[in-house]
């Protein structure tokens, strides 16, 4: 998607799933060791799978055991932003793609060093991009 391209919703509609579209557009999640990527543990990257925006580097993704893939730290904190979540009863930390604001998952403070946090996201909002070696 170029910088300039805009999207509105049918064109969504268009591009991805139905479940992909529930969890990147309307701020959804997939059920627990269901997504694509929970398990996947290969070299490589992670884009948004909306609008191919570079998110996350596999060596930068960690085992926690949530059923999600979950990584410490994205390329950069350029490339997310971060909202606040009530919704459910909570108070989260919403990460989206900057670029396209997809639905990504949340953040928490509960993951390995070097940073503590753990970006648990939907395999549904990513592409993986395996190392060509």
């Amino acid at each position: 998607m170029a910088d300039n391209e805009k999207f509105n919703e049918n064109d969504w509609r268009e591009k991805l799933t139905p479940e992909q579209y529930r969890i990147c557009r309307e701020k959804g999640t997939e059920r627990p060791f269901t997504g694509e990527y929970w398990n996947e543990f290969n070299a490589g990257d992670y884009r948004c799978r909306c609008c191919g925006e570079l998110l996350f580097d596999a060596d930068t993704k960690f085992d926690a055991g949530c059923g999600w893939p979950s990584f410490y730290a994205p390329v950069s904190k350029t490339a997310i932003r971060e909202y606040l979540d009530t919704s459910h009863h909570m108070m989260r930390t919403e990460v989206v793609c900057r670029k396209c604001e997809c639905h990504l998952g949340h953040v928490f403070t509960d993951g390995p060093q070097p940073t503590g946090l753990r970006y648990c996201i939907n395999s549904a909002s990513i592409l993986f991009s395996p190392e060509n070696k």
